[in-house]
Order: structure tokens, then C-alpha cells, then sequence
């Protein structure tokens, strides 16, 4: 199945796409050089109905994926399972890629204008995006994770380090030591 759909052939009543080709996700993972592995295929719905200016998106994506964890590094195992509706404006017809114009270039990773002049949204963007949003900012393998020893690196999950640990904020060590007259 091809990844870009030709907004023109679309009825109005819209239509349904399935994405499963797993390239469509790990091409950027690799790309982007993601530290991340795809665990449970990620599958990709989406219905598109057009609309003046634009086209609406309503979709689901599920799978499951393991990314490092935020405290100690080992795997996060993070289940997929993201419903998502927007609106993906046509791109404007006076566009100029000389611009720096961040939207435009963000819409134009969705729905683009092809050389015939046909307006063609790419699955795959769409999918790349959704599937970056639903990745968690900071994931960790368990709630109660507690990460690594600052000092020798050891992981805290599997049992207590030797390091002696310091009373106090670290950061105001260097005054441990102040005296203060008083007078």
C-alpha cells in the first residue's frame, strides 16, 4: 500500500487506511537515531474526510516499544494506544519555501502540493507524528524506579551500593565547613 494519498480521489464521504508496514516507523527511528525498539508491531488507523482548507484526521495507533529509562537506563517497555483527531490544512497557495516559516513547513510534511498539482498527504508523516507524541518526555521502566548511583553508577534497583552518602545538598558542600563568628 502506497504511504500518499491523493486528497483529490477522496469521496466526500472520506475513507479508512490501515498502516502496518513497519518501515513507515523504523526508517526515522534509525534516521533520527532514536534509541528505540519496536516490541509489538505498531499499527496505524485512520479515516480522512476532506473539508474546506483541509482535510480531517481521525486515527489510532497501538503497538508497544522499548526506550531507555530516564533513571537507569534499562528498558522502558511503553505500550501505544493513541486516539488522535486534527485538521490538516492544504498548504497555501502562495507558499515560498524561501520563508522560515516553521508551520508551513510542518504542514507540509502532511499535505503537500505535488508537481501536477495535486494535493497528496503522506501517511507516514502523519503517523511519525502521532507516534512521537505519544512517546512519554520521560519514560521509566517502573513508577518506583530509583535510577543510578551518582557516585559509581550502580544500578539502585537491583540493591544498595557501597558509596557513602553525603548528609545534606550537595550542592552547598563547600560550606560545610564555614564558621561564623558572632559577635
Amino acid at each position: 500500500m502506497a504511504h500518499e494519498i491523493l486528497l483529490n480521489k477522496l469521496t466526500p464521504e472520506g475513507q479508512s487506511f490501515i498502516v502496518d508496514d513497519q518501515a513507515v516507523w523504523t526508517e526515522p527511528i534509525v534516521e533520527c537515531g532514536m534509541d528505540c525498539r519496536i516490541l509489538k508491531p505498531l499499527t496505524g488507523k485512520v479515516t480522512l474526510l476532506p473539508q474546506d482548507g483541509g482535510c480531517l484526521v481521525r486515527g489510532h495507533l497501538s503497538g508497544e516499544v522499548a526506550v531507555p529509562c530516564n533513571r537507569c537506563a534499562e528498558d522502558a517497555v511503553i505500550p501505544i494506544d493513541s486516539s488522535f483527531d486534527s485538521f490538516e490544512p492544504y498548504p497555501a497557495e502562495s507558499y515560498d519555501e524561501s520563508e522560515d516559516d516553521f508551520d508551513s513547513e510542518s504542514d507540509e510534511m502532511i499535505i503537500r502540493k505535488a508537481p501536477n498539482g495535486a494535493l497528496v498527504l503522506s501517511l507516514a508523516g502523519l503517523f511519525w507524528e502521532e507516534f512521537v507524541l505519544a512517546l512519554p518526555i520521560k519514560p521509566l521502566c517502573r513508577p518506583d524506579c530509583k535510577g543510578l548511583c551518582p557516585q559509581c553508577g550502580k544500578n539502585l534497583n537491583t540493591g544498595s551500593c557501597s558509596c557513602v552518602q553525603e548528609k545534606g545538598d550537595p550542592r552547598l558542600a563547600a560550606l560545610r565547613g564555614l564558621k561564623i563568628k558572632r559577635t
